[in-house]
């Protein structure tokens, strides 16, 4: 009977060790719940998305495997009331992190919600736009990378391409904030280089051809802010400027790459890699948005979109850093 007993109390609490190291083991796998919304796609923000993605994966992958990430994505399609409807939709689902990914999307985002952490990207100047209250210190549930690009050396950059002492064509839409502001620092270098400009805004992708047209022959070149509307009509922006013979300059590598004759600026995959590691700080540090500084990209270069250069009639070899 003793033996009977004891045998008994063994299996009990072999059984019991058992259970005890399957709870250990369940309790430190996890997910991580993390929405991203996008206003449209086009090459500069998905390579933002993209990048994002990646350089959370490994983060995670290196440092704790027994983590899972789930990536709910929504895509507004450049629908506003998509976008609010998304939005609402990500911040009821309680996620984590959310990434808002250009200015319209953070906006978005952060109306609907100052309680989940927001990291944002593809966004100009996060003050302006009512995102933070100053660089240094959000203060808010919000922090993220800018995509501020050099804009004077950018034009700076566009003057030694053209042939002629033409004004210098500006296109851009003027319902982007991101692009307001550009358009007043492209108008202060001007100003102080007595350079001539020709600035045309648009409201929708079907104006951009006609747009362009209208410049043909009145402009040396054009250059383009970082403007999603714009971003997303670069394919059209290159067979018409290729057409004029124009340069043109954009304010990102993924325009010119689409588009665009060259740039010296920022590489939005690059970018959204650098908010991934934000992002990690949060999701795994426990740091708080109001409390991270918000950053600029690390890295900016020139980039000779080569074919459409020569189209042009310009050596791609004799483009240099501004």
């Amino acid at each position: 009977m003793k033996k009977t007993l004891i045998g008994l109390l063994t299996i009990t609490m072999a059984a019991l060790l058992l259970v005890g190291c399957s709870n250990k083991t369940a309790s430190s796998d996890k997910s991580l719940n993390v929405g991203i919304l996008q206003i449209v796609p086009h090459g500069s923000l998905d390579a933002a998305r993209k990048g994002f993605k990646e350089q959370l994966n490994k983060e995670i992958k290196q440092n704790h495997k027994s983590i899972k990430v789930n990536y709910n994505y929504q895509n507004a399609q450049g629908d506003q009331s998509n976008l609010n409807s998304m939005a609402q939709q990500l911040t009821q689902k309680k996620s984590d992190l959310i990434l808002g990914i250009a200015t319209p999307s953070a906006q978005a985002l952060a109306k609907k919600t100052k309680t989940t952490p927001i990291v944002v990207t593809a966004v100009t100047n996060l003050e302006s736009a009512g995102l933070v209250k100053n660089d240094k210190k959000p203060g808010t549930n919000v922090t993220g990378t800018k995509d501020l690009g050099p804009v004077d050396k950018q034009v700076k950059l566009l003057t030694t391409m053209t042939k002629n002492d033409k004004p210098i064509g500006v296109l851009y839409n003027s319902s982007e904030e991101n692009s307001v502001l550009q358009i007043k620092m492209v108008k202060k270098y001007a100003k102080n280089h007595n350079l001539k400009l020709n600035i045309v805004s648009v409201t929708s992708t079907n104006d951009v051809a006609s747009a362009l047209s209208g410049l043909a022959g009145k402009v040396s070149g054009i250059y383009i802010p970082t403007d999603n509307l714009m971003a997303s009509s670069m394919k059209t922006v290159g067979k018409k400027a290729r057409e004029a013979k124009l340069p043109v300059v954009t304010g990102s590598i993924e325009m010119a790459e689409d588009g665009g004759t060259a740039t010296y600026g920022i590489n939005y995959h690059d970018l959204g890699k650098q908010t991934a590691k934000m992002a990690y700080k949060i999701l795994i540090d426990k740091k708080k948005p109001q409390d991270m500084p918000v950053e600029t990209s690390h890295t900016l270069r020139l980039y000779v979109n080569k074919a459409n250069a020569k189209a042009i009639g310009v050596n791609p070899d004799q483009i240099q850093k501004p």
